[in-house]
């Protein structure tokens, strides 16, 4: 049964959390702490249990989300600095060649933003879809459209990018298990809304490539591609190796404790990604040349963007231990259950609906993640989690428009005006999140 009170608190905090954001530009971080006390107080609880619970959340999250972002911003910068990504695509445009050059970039660009951030690897590689559309004459969303798509899927679905980590930790949901159905999920998708959905926008908006406005190209050598490849598999495979060795698919005694200890610690998101941030620090840093100077400068800056996201995700952890706290996530959970809500759905819409209005994917996976957790009051599977991550991750990548920093950067790079984009850029982030949320809802029938 409905509790209209304690119903009506929520709404009040989302309903403020999106004032403050779209009217009053609030910070998210400060604007999630503030639907948190709201909520709170017209929820009942005593003014110091919100205090507690206010550092409850913040703590459980940041826990381990600080320690992974922070790890995976270091690492991705200086695989961005090493050249690492130019290195990358350079290497499979040329085994696929001009004919499948589409296919190529959504490949790099589903393999490039694992370690590196959206918006950076897509100014790297930027050059690059420029070069081909001079050589080839063909519109440039040919070859735009498929690298957006695979840097977009990947930077949504696959851990160690920050948004699935916030979403995993917030839910409990296994690193491992979400990297997983986030590559099955990610693969169909990047196919259907990045080369099949450019090859027919292409023929509809004929775009040229713009003068370079950034040239991110160089003289410098660029490191083997072999290399770049290992480093960035290195925490995806210690990672899910730890997750299918300790899963019911391997029969309990076959494996000595002791082993399966010392997997579970190197195959730990936080072993697994200092391993190979010691590796990527001498491979593409030491023995590139670089001075312990420019490492260090390197690895410093790269925490500025990160230390963004960590305090955003620990305010949502903070939103999502009040509706746990007031016994919310509880009624909720009873009234979607004998509604036949599934949960899955839910995730995708509340995620979907924030992403749409205030425009941040990262504040509308972490908000839809907060709603949604405390409705996991049975036991669910590991894989139905990591299912949940994606449908929340999809809905967050819904519909990109004008209230989003990605509309104006894919814009201004493509040379495309503001109706061009919504009918490439737009219209491709509402295809990924649809098929995403479709391929997760169909794999949740199956495990």
């Amino acid at each position: 049964m409905i509790d209209f009170s304690l119903l009506g608190a929520v709404i009040a905090g989302v309903v403020l959390l999106l004032v403050l954001i779209l009217r009053f530009k609030i910070q998210a971080f400060i604007a999630l702490l503030l639907a948190s006390i709201t909520v709170g107080i017209l929820s009942g609880m005593p003014p110091l249990s919100i205090i507690k619970t206010i550092q409850e959340g913040m703590g459980n999250t940041l826990g381990f989300v600080a320690v992974v972002v922070g790890l995976g911003a270091i690492f991705g910068a200086i695989l961005e600095n090493s050249g690492g990504a130019e290195a990358l695509a350079t290497y499979l445009l040329n085994k696929f060649g001009k004919k499948y050059s589409s296919w190529a970039l959504m490949l790099t660009g589903f393999i490039v933003a694992i370690p590196v951030f959206f918006d950076v690897a897509f100014i790297i590689l930027v050059p690059m879809i420029y070069a081909l559309q001079r050589k080839t004459g063909k519109s440039l969303l040919l070859y735009g459209i498929p690298l957006l798509a695979g840097l977009a899927i990947t930077h949504s679905f696959i851990p160690p990018t920050p948004g699935p980590i916030a979403v995993a930790d917030i839910i409990n949901a296994d690193l491992g298990w979400v990297i997983l159905f986030g590559i099955i999920v990610g693969f169909p998708t990047a196919i259907f809304c990045g080369p099949l959905f450019a090859n027919y926008i292409s023929k509809k908006i004929n775009v040229v490539a713009p003068e370079l406005i950034e040239n991110n190209t160089s003289n410098k050598q660029l490191p083997p591609v072999i290399s770049i490849m290992i480093i960035i598999a290195i925490p995806i495979v210690l990672i899910v190796l730890n997750t299918i060795l300790n899963s019911p698919m391997i029969e309990q005694g076959s494996i000595s404790q002791t082993i399966l200890d010392w997997i579970g610690m190197i195959g730990h998101p936080f072993s697994a990604l200092i391993i190979a941030n010691l590796i990527a620090w001498y491979l593409l840093g030491v023995k590139k040349g670089f001075t312990k100077s420019q490492l260090l400068d390197i690895s410093t800056k790269s925490l500025g963007p990160a230390g963004i996201i960590i305090l955003i995700t620990g305010a949502g952890g903070v939103f999502k231990q009040v509706l746990v706290n007031t016994g919310t996530g509880t009624m909720l959970a009873n009234y979607f259950a004998d509604m036949g809500i599934s949960i899955i759905l839910f995730g995708f819409l509340s995620a979907a609906i924030v992403r749409i209005l205030q425009g941040s994917a990262t504040v509308a996976m972490i908000t839809a993640a907060g709603l949604t957790a405390p409705l996991l009051i049975n036991d669910i599977s590991e894989p139905q989690k990591a299912l949940l991550v994606i449908s929340i991750a999809a809905g967050a990548s819904i519909m990109s428009h004008v209230n989003d920093s990605g509309f104006w950067l894919v814009g201004k790079y493509l040379g495309l005006n503001e109706k061009q984009t919504f009918q490439s850029w737009s219209m491709m982030t509402t295809i990924l999140a649809i098929t995403g949320f479709s391929c997760a809802l169909i794999l949740s029938w199956f495990v």
